[in-house]
């Protein structure tokens, strides 16, 4: 299921529903939306163990998952995807409505049709269109409290989009020759340090821009101001820093933009929590 990376989705999905209700939606409601949502990204990502399993031994960032290893056999992994895919709809049908349901089925199959069968092996660009799949619980936290999509979530789910490949390409620099043995054309792989690090810092410019379009559009107050402009600040400092040292010629210490990446969505998604909870003081 990835748990690491499901965590990661999750940390998107509360927050929206706080800034939806615009203060703490029923309890319940907030549990179930995270379990379903942990579900639907968990299927997700064990649909794309059992379909890459023949790349991931060739991989040794992946060679340790339990499908390689034969700890879980394919038939196995195929049918505990497919039965927590039905949970998290139903969950999600249950607790929350049909609308976040929907969408939870659209990111699965997203991720694995799209991303997984069409993308990963075929272009560089995988990660860019890839990434949508990511950005389906900022919709469906919103979904599941208010019933309906409106263009806020939207917004938030742009940022989710363009902070995607800033997230993913460092992490790719660093697992360059995993990429390279299974040949999967990843833009490290095909491109060259610079012209990746070129585009880490053109993608998390694009974010940070988009970050703050929310400010007037939801709209925002000083908490969520502060940090999305002070975080996205330092964001955009390391990942200039990623670029001057492949221009340099150095090591571009990919892996130091990549935790700063997961430390920026994480602060930005927190301050859309707490600031409409200040507001209403």
């Amino acid at each position: 299921m990835k748990p690491r990376v499901i965590e990661l989705l999750l940390v998107t999905t509360a927050p929206v529903m706080v800034l939806a209700a615009r203060g703490i939606p029923d309890v319940w409601l907030i549990l179930g939306t995270l379990a379903g949502g942990a579900l639907s990204a968990g299927s997700a990502n064990a649909f794309n163990m059992y379909i890459d399993r023949d790349i991931d031994m060739l991989m040794a960032r992946t060679k340790g998952r339990p499908i390689v290893t034969g700890e879980i056999t394919p038939r196995a992994a195929l049918v505990f995807a497919v039965t927590i895919g039905l949970a998290s709809l139903v969950v999600l049908a249950i607790v929350a409505n049909l609308l976040a349901a929907a969408l939870s089925l659209a990111a699965i199959l997203f991720y694995v049709f799209v991303y997984t069968l069409l993308l990963k092996r075929r272009t560089e660009q995988n990660i860019v269109w890839g990434g949508i799949a990511g950005c389906f619980p900022v919709l469906i936290g919103w979904a599941a409290v208010t019933g309906e999509i409106s263009f806020t979530p939207w917004i938030l789910f742009v940022v989710v989009f363009l902070w995607t490949p800033a997230h993913y390409w460092p992490l790719s620099l660093r697992y360059a020759d995993d990429y390279a043995a299974a040949s999967v054309p990843m833009l490290s792989v095909l491109r060259p340090k610079v012209a990746v690090g070129l585009q880490v810092t053109l993608y998390a410019w694009a974010t940070v821009v988009a970050s703050l379009v929310l400010i007037p559009v939801a709209p925002m107050g000083t908490v969520y101001t502060v940090v999305a402009v002070l975080a996205g600040g330092w964001f955009l400092v390391e990942t200039h820093l990623l670029y001057s040292r492949s221009l340099a010629g150095r090591d571009s210490n990919a892996m130091r933009v990549f935790h700063a990446s997961n430390t920026y969505l994480t602060a930005l998604f927190i301050a859309v929590a707490i600031d409409p909870l200040v507001a209403l003081r």
